[in-house]
């Protein structure tokens, strides 16, 4: 996806006041300075329509799903299965192909546990790259460890993006799935996810995308990508946490065993033996996050009133500000130069510590984000401690950008 020229074609301009009137903690103070919050690849701040929508649930509709014959059983079951149809239809996706799950990770492990179990046998390879969240790590080192696979490893370039003609010299009869991110959180790295899927399919093997980091700034079209599976966390995405969405061809989770047993996912149960359920319900056991689940629904219709056209050309303008700004920094070094980037500014300071500048920051009213962000491979590859980060959502401002360098070199110049 090439933000750039989409924003020199787009007509396209946020509200931005407007839209930070919608978010109630942007109006607060930090050590007595009005806050700015440039932590969101962490987590993002929510709007009053999801706050509202919290409350109205416990209100209004509270109860358990799928299980009751009363009223409010009813409403919350309709609710929880409309939210399913609305993130569906946000993804071009089925609402069969839609698993809530606690978030990326959980969504993760359920791929590396039941398509582990079905498909993943001694010696085979499973295939991610060096930029990974450790969530798109460890799973695979876990089912690699329990089935005596191999992981194998996409190399990636100085500027932060993945050797392509490495990946495809992976793609070895051995390979049964690529698990790659769509975008890094610690680059901002867009990777050129059609073109992993088309090679990777092109052998007949499956592709997972770990899109924690693309929800929230841009459309995501799972038919048109033709990838296998795709998932995200509500809480990067002004949603609540604990939930998220894994999605999954319909081909693959008929073939799936179940992630956990007990209530829901099943169809019948004996002493002696259990029958399963029909995906998603299969892979969902247990009371859900129904509150969560419903009001996620309420996030992406927020986003999408926004739209992520508009958000996508108004981050890249804050992108392109905050790194012209962080470049004429002397000492300063961007982590990370991809040529197609979300809004992730990750950077060290030469002769400081970046937990340093993140607490000098943070006295001074900035949140951002410093050390490793569970990339560890990533940071030993650059041979660094660590990184500061900004990431920036459409409801940060360029003036914003200014007071945030003008802490960042009042930090460096306390620190030397």
């Amino acid at each position: 996806m090439d933000i750039t020229a989409k924003s020199k074609t787009l007509n396209l301009k946020l509200d931005v006041e407007a839209i930070r009137k919608d978010f109630p903690i942007l109006q607060t103070t930090v050590w007595g300075k009005p806050l700015v919050y440039f932590d969101n690849a962490a987590t993002s701040q929510k709007p009053f329509v999801v706050l509202n929508a919290i409350e109205e649930y416990y209100k209004e509709t509270n109860s358990n799903v799928h299980r009751g014959i009363h009223y409010l059983s009813n409403k919350a079951t309709d609710q929880f299965e409309q939210s399913r149809k609305i993130i569906a239809a946000h993804l071009n996706a089925s609402p069969e192909e839609i698993i809530y799950t606690r978030g990326t990770t959980e969504a993760i492990n359920l791929v590396a546990f039941s398509f582990g179990e079905a498909f993943i046998k001694e010696g085979d390879e499973i295939i991610v790259s060096q930029m990974e969240h450790h969530s798109n790590i460890v799973p695979w080192q876990m089912l690699c460890e329990r089935k005596k696979a191999v992981l194998k490893v996409i190399p990636i370039t100085e500027e932060g993006e993945l050797k392509l003609d490495g990946f495809k010299k992976l793609l070895s009869p051995k390979a049964k799935l690529v698990a790659v991110t769509h975008v890094s959180n610690t680059l901002g790295t867009i990777n050129p996810v059609e073109e992993i899927i088309e090679a990777a399919h092109a052998k007949n093997i499956p592709v997972l995308l770990d899109g924690a980091q693309a929800a929230p700034h841009m459309k995501i079209d799972v038919k048109k990508l033709d990838v296998d599976f795709y998932c995200f966390s509500g809480h990067k995405t002004f949603g609540p946490t604990g939930i998220g969405i894994l999605y999954g061809k319909a081909k693959w989770l008929n073939e799936m065993p179940p992630y956990q047993g007990g209530g829901e996912m099943i169809r019948k149960v004996t002493l002696d033996k259990t029958t399963y359920n029909e995906p998603p319900l299969r892979f969902e056991a247990g009371t859900p996050n129904i509150e969560a689940s419903i009001v996620l629904a309420k996030a992406i219709n927020y986003i999408n009133q926004i739209g992520l056209d508009a958000i996508a050309k108004h981050e890249h303008e804050l992108l392109l500000y905050a790194t012209d700004k962080l470049q004429k920094i002397n000492g300063l070094k961007i982590i990370g130069t991809a040529k197609h980037k979300t809004s992730v500014v990750s950077f060290v300071v030469e002769g400081t510590h970046p937990s340093d500048i993140g607490m000098l920051l943070d006295k001074q009213g900035i949140a951002v984000r410093t050390g490793h962000h569970c990339t560890q491979p990533l940071i030993d590859f650059y041979k660094i401690p660590g990184t500061v980060r900004a990431s920036l959502a459409f409801y940060n401002t360029f003036e914003e950008i200014n007071i945030f360098v003008k802490a960042l070199n009042k930090a460096i110049d306390m620190l030397k």
